[in-house]
């Protein structure tokens, strides 16, 4: 079955950076699109950035922008999210997420904390 396990997040001080990463099984990976979206508390999820199946090309939030970047590694199925310059609104549950005819196939998460 399909299935994402992301890693890498944790407490960092405002202006730090952290890299998270999501390891992707059950599919093709190399053929889907994949995001990253985050969930702070009391708000709705939201997307932060995308990448296509192949990597030649992303999209991020204007909150975000200039700050963080996804990539990925179709040869070890995972998906990163390199994030600099972090700020407390940063805070949130991260996740990787891939969608197929409708249906969003979601990991369990992993915790930002940006706070001094």
């Amino acid at each position: 079955q399909v299935q994402f396990v992301e890693s890498g997040g944790g407490l960092v001080q405002p202006g730090g950076s952290l890299r998270l990463s999501c390891a992707a099984s059950g599919f093709t990976f190399s053929n889907y699109a994949m995001n990253w979206y985050r969930q702070a508390p009391g708000k709705e999820r939201e997307l932060v950035a995308d990448i296509t199946s192949t990597g030649g090309r992303t999209n991020y939030a204007d909150s975000v922008k200039d700050r963080f970047t996804i990539s990925r590694d179709n040869a070890k199925n995972t998906v990163y999210l390199q994030m600099n310059s972090l700020k407390p609104e940063d805070t949130a549950v991260y996740y990787c997420n891939a969608w197929s005819f409708g249906m969003g196939y979601w990991g369990k998460g992993t915790l930002v904390t940006v706070s001094s």
